[in-house]
């Protein structure tokens, strides 16, 4: 289904990316950036009404039939689950507590982490930080797919099962590109999360646990909100490795859209992210964008050209120190 697409190896880039100078020079034109930057105080008490409404839910599914109980799962649970997981990028930037209470955001991300039903938000933080650092670097920055991805996804009913194993790749792809010895702060989050899974079993039965494992998985995969993965840094076109989508789905992802305003500032809450292109217009309004995740992943699959080796990556320069 479809023609093979002819890419057959990433864009390689022999330059910086663009953040960290684009960065320094809006802070020396708009120095009142700085007042964006900080915790964002409401930012616990959403994240702890998310936490509510799916523990409601879970006792809500456990009389269901299965067929609404998966109804359910991917209409209204997916949607909460894959927001949680953009809750504990958010926190994974201290935007909860702030930098200086940084065990207290990791512990707050284990909280967020509970209805996702998998230890997930421990390894996040540390391998987020290198995303942000050493972006497309080789060997380091494991948002990048692996070779065999851009290799075997390569037809649009490939890259379609593609989109549908995004959760998968993911929890694969740190093993491959970067693995890394796990934390006491790792072990911690498995221990919390299989207790808490273990108990929602014992208290209302298998439902819940479904509802709430299924809706991770189907919410990161073929689902409108997904296409964040595929929008924030896929090559659509050739010269710009990150793109912001200016949609409405960013009332429900902590505007983490606003991609090009996060990598230049990641120590700004996503709900301040729309102040920075508001103050500092002329540095984003040229730049590609997009205004549907669903049309971006239709786009990826469709497109003949665009495969999941349709990414900017870089050498490294000098020592990379890593976490």
């Amino acid at each position: 289904m479809g023609n093979r697409v002819p890419r057959e190896d990433f864009e390689w880039v022999y330059t910086d990316q663009p953040h960290a100078d684009r960065r320094k020079e809006i802070l020396v034109k708009y120095p009142e950036i700085k007042s964006l930057m900080g915790p964002d105080p409401r930012l616990k008490w959403i994240v702890c009404m998310m936490v509510g409404v799916q523990f409601l839910a879970f006792y809500l599914v456990k009389d269901l039939e299965w067929k609404w109980v998966l109804f359910w799962t991917y209409v209204f649970g997916s949607c909460i689950n894959h927001s949680m997981t953009l809750a504990i990028h958010e926190i994974s930037h201290n935007t909860a507590f702030g930098n200086n209470r940084a065990r207290w955001n990791r512990w707050f991300a284990m909280f967020a982490n509970l209805p996702i039903g998998l230890p997930y938000s421990a390894s996040f933080k540390r391998y987020h930080l290198d995303h942000h650092r050493y972006l497309g670097g080789d060997g380091v920055d494991v948002d990048i797919p692996t070779d065999f991805e851009g290799w075997f996804f390569c037809t649009r009913l490939r890259k379609f099962f593609w989109i549908i194993l995004q959760p998968l790749f993911y929890a694969i792809r740190p093993l491959c590109i970067n693995p890394k010895p796990i934390s006491q702060l790792e072990l911690a989050n498995v221990a919390v999360q299989f207790t808490f899974n273990a108990f929602l079993y014992w208290l209302w039965g298998i439902k819940p646990v479904v509802y709430m494992l299924a809706g991770s998985m189907l919410g990161m995969g073929l689902h409108p909100i997904s296409g964040h993965f595929i929008a924030e840094h896929y090559m659509f076109l050739k010269g710009h490795e990150t793109y912001s989508y200016y949609g409405s789905l960013n009332l429900l992802t902590f505007n983490v859209g606003y991609h090009n305003e996060h990598h230049d500032f990641p120590s700004i809450p996503g709900r301040r992210l729309p102040l920075v292109k508001k103050i500092a217009p002329e540095y984003y309004d040229d730049l590609p964008c997009y205004t549907s995740w669903v049309k971006v992943l239709y786009d990826f699959i469709m497109d003949d050209e665009l495969s999941p080796y349709s990414r900017v990556k870089r050498k490294l320069k000098g020592e990379v120190k890593l976490e």
